[in-house]
């Protein structure tokens, strides 16, 4: 059976990024000596699922930071090529979170990390995100790009673990409920 899986840090009031997609109040918490568990949760994930901004975000990174696969759904980017540096580690599509899944699924994909504001929400109203690691980073932005979005039901989460870090951050671990 294929689940979907979220890692994923925001601002004390719940934004991933400012309005014009600006990270650098997260980048500028980030401590190298803190182990914030990455590596352990992308370890057992066979694909990244992301959206169009988080995809566009990661391309101005110095390199291309993903060993696994990576799906990005986006109804404007899937009808263009695949840059020539990421053919064969990306792939484009204009499929729904569902869609996208049952088609993993078919190819053996067990875990998906999924990654982005707009995805993650969509995800989550489709109810396909089994759990959700969110790294709480202890600023006020104002304003931005907020994790969660309108929902049409109330979705009931499980706390599995919560831990601090020295550098301020806090990171929960929530269950989706079945």
């Amino acid at each position: 059976m294929i689940t979907a899986h979220v890692f994923i840090a925001i601002s004390l009031d719940g934004f991933i990024a400012r309005q014009d997609g600006d990270i650098e109040w997260l980048l500028q918490r980030d401590d190298p000596a803190e182990d914030h568990g990455y590596p352990a949760f992308i370890a057992d994930k066979d694909m990244i699922v992301m959206g169009r901004g988080s995809y566009e975000k990661v391309l101005t990174l110095d390199t291309w930071p993903y060993d696994r696969p990576v799906l990005v759904l986006s109804k404007q980017l899937a009808s263009e090529p695949v840059p020539e540096a990421l053919r064969g580690k990306v792939r484009f599509s204009d499929g729904s979170p569902g869609s996208a899944m049952a088609e993993l699924a078919a190819r053996d994909v067990r875990r998906v990390y999924v990654d982005g504001g707009q995805v993650v929400q969509s995800f989550l109203r489709d109810g396909l995100i089994a759990d959700m690691v969110i790294t709480t980073v202890p600023v006020l932005i104002g304003s931005g790009r907020p994790l969660f979005g309108t929902l049409p039901k109330d979705i009931d989460l499980s706390l599995v673990s919560s831990r601090s870090f020295p550098s301020g951050l806090v990171q929960s671990t929530y269950r989706l409920a079945p």
